[in-house]
């Protein structure tokens, strides 16, 4: 099976399947799957832009209406899961997944489902230390504060992840007859697993993106959520996007009591720009006798179901259940009674319904609405599902509290918090229990990268000779990230091809502790450029389908930095001016 991974996709829907088309046409290989890691921006109307946080001179409506509206259809099937730039009222009316627009679904805020059974996971949204406790309490229309925390990952989504079993079911049971349970084939998530980039070539990531390397140096850099996931899930494919920087790493895990040592593999793509590695096809094996089509997950399901009591629409923090004698239940893991019991719930027709429908008026360039307000809308799909496996649709509670005289934002009124009933609403207290991240407020996760910064990186680079022709150095060839390969567009234009080159694996050693004392690393160099010729790989690195990218916007649709002065270039703290002017043009999207 091919699939094709994509990174930031910001609306480029066209831009992205024209060139999974011209990719096919002239490889000759047909793409079963693409997934995209987030900033998918299912934007349906002006409405939808106002809810999207972005600086205003980014809220372009781009393509995404027309596959909404059926003005067009995705050629390939698309999952997706969120990001940091997303309108979030429209992710919001599908907690649990749903179709966005004809043969383009959304995970929801986490979610496993199952394509020609192999298994797909992923989590939406970014870490944020002070929201990652929370309960999903935002709804539109958002304030400053609200607009960015919505995409925001919180435990409990973490939690209900962390209850899918590690291990495929026992041989000769029920489960393992009809493949219900077994190890998580693909995982995406929008920011890196904290630490990855120790298991990949560094000293090209740091080339590349030079102004991490503080982070990467005190190990501070991304998710500690998502590296737990990863640390659990164990996933055999692991795709992330959000730093724009093509990037793969193979981590070996290490051997867990119930089994064997395994492997996962990472990467990390751009965005859809020009001369960016924004597109990597990937070959994934086929698991005979499965469903064509995509399919629910029933032990994904089983898990929603025990574990719908636990979810909570207010902003005090939330304390996972554990075994310490204060909560009656604390494994949520499914047992094979839980997991056919939906299947019953279901008929046992796991296959996912194909009933998208339209929830608001799509845009129209012949009459724009640049005044619209944002939308509220529940949706049938979420209704559908909730109704028929018993669960709670949090963005339809949530509206109906917000509806009611003296309703607000801040919480449910009236609601039973359990623990939190007590709580000071901090989110940075302090917590007892193991799995609770509330105190790893010191790990950095941008919420903004300028594109003028990196644009002047690359230009720098031309200035400096770092421009065509230029061969790896001797040496890095086993770590070279992209070969060359002669394309042409279907304007004509030449583009160039990458292959991807995994470096070796790399043992997760679980004591491991990153040291204070600065890592020996290389010092600060321009990225590479987009002309780089093939370099040679190692026997037994594994090599993957052409990458593509696509030719350098003229100069109506990107600006390019005057007075490049080669400094390193910032990020822009998002608690700097953002909270002071939501619109402020001097900040760029991520």
């Amino acid at each position: 099976m091919k699939i094709a991974v994509e990174g930031c996709c910001h609306g480029e829907l066209d831009k992205i399947y024209e060139t999974i088309g011209h990719l096919e046409k002239k490889e000759g290989i047909k793409v079963d799957l693409l997934l995209c890691c987030g900033d998918f921006q299912a934007v349906r109307n002006e409405g939808d832009m106002k809810c999207m946080a972005v600086p205003a001179k980014y809220r372009t409506m781009q393509t995404f209406y027309k596959y909404y509206s059926g003005e067009k259809k995705a050629p390939v099937l698309t999952i997706f899961i969120g990001g940091n730039h997303e309108a979030s009222n429209h992710l919001q009316e599908l907690p649990y997944g749903g179709w966005v627009a004809p043969n383009i679904y959304y995970l929801g805020y986490a979610g496993i489902i199952r394509y020609k059974g192999i298994r797909i996971g992923g989590v939406s949204g970014i870490f944020k230390s002070h929201d990652y406790r929370k309960g999903h309490h935002e709804f539109p229309p958002y304030d400053p504060e609200t607009l960015r925390s919505v995409y925001h990952i919180r435990n409990i989504d973490v939690f209900k992840l962390k209850q899918v079993a590690f291990t495929a079911a026992p041989h000769k049971t029920i489960l393992s007859i009809l493949n219900i349970q077994m190890p998580i084939d693909i995982f995406m998530s929008h920011d890196w697993p904290r630490g990855i980039y120790h298991y990949g070539c560094t000293r090209e990531l740091l080339r590349k993106k030079k102004f991490l390397r503080q982070e990467v140096e005190s190990n501070t850099l991304g998710s500690p959520a998502a590296a737990e996931l990863l640390d659990h899930l164990q996933p055999s494919y692991w795709f992330s996007a959000h730093l724009h920087v093509k990037f793969a790493a193979v981590m070996q895990h290490a051997p867990k009591a119930s089994g064997s040592s395994r492997t996962t593999k990472f990467l990390s793509l751009d965005k859809c720009l020009p001369y960016r590695e924004f597109l990597q096809v990937v070959d994934i094996p086929d698991r005979t006798d499965s469903a064509e089509g995509l399919e629910y997950d029933p032990e994904w399901l089983a898990v929603l179901k025990s574990t719908n009591g636990l979810q909570r629409t207010t902003p005090h923090p939330w304390i996972p259940p554990m075994n310490n004698g204060l909560h009656q239940r604390w494994n949520f893991t499914a047992s094979e009674a839980e997991m056919m019991a939906v299947v019953d719930e279901m008929n046992g027709e796991l296959a996912i319904p194909d009933n998208f429908s339209r929830t608001v008026p799509a845009y129209d360039p012949a009459n724009p609405q640049p005044r619209a307000s944002p939308s509220c809308s529940t949706n049938p799909q979420t209704t559908e599902l909730c109704a028929t496996l018993g669960l709670t649709d949090i963005y339809a509670q949530k509206a109906h509290h917000v509806s009611e005289p003296g309703g607000a934002q801040g919480g449910m009124a009236g609601e039973n918090d359990g623990d939190d009933a007590h709580s000071t609403g901090s989110a940075d207290e302090p917590s007892e229990y193991p799995t609770d991240m509330s105190g790893l407020s010191n790990s950095y996760n941008p919420d903004e990268i300028t594109i003028e910064d990196e644009w002047e990186e690359e230009e720098k680079d031309k200035e400096d000779g770092d421009g065509e022709g230029k061969r790896v150095p001797e040496g890095d060839s086993e770590e070279a990230q992209a070969g060359e390969e002669g394309l042409v567009s279907p304007s004509g234009r030449a583009l160039t091809s990458g292959r991807m080159v995994l470096p070796e694996p790399r043992l997760d050693d679980s004591t491991h502790q990153v040291s204070p004392k600065p890592m020996n690393l290389p010092p600060p160099t321009h990225s590479a450029p987009a002309g780089v010729e093939e370099g040679g790989a190692s026997d037994g690195v594994e090599e993957e389908t052409p990458l593509v990218r696509i030719p350098k916007r003229t100069s109506d649709e990107s600006e390019a930095v005057a007075g490049s002065t080669g400094v390193t270039p910032r990020i822009k703290r998002r608690n700097q001016v953002i909270y002071a002017a939501v619109d402020d043009d001097g900040d760029d999207e991520s």
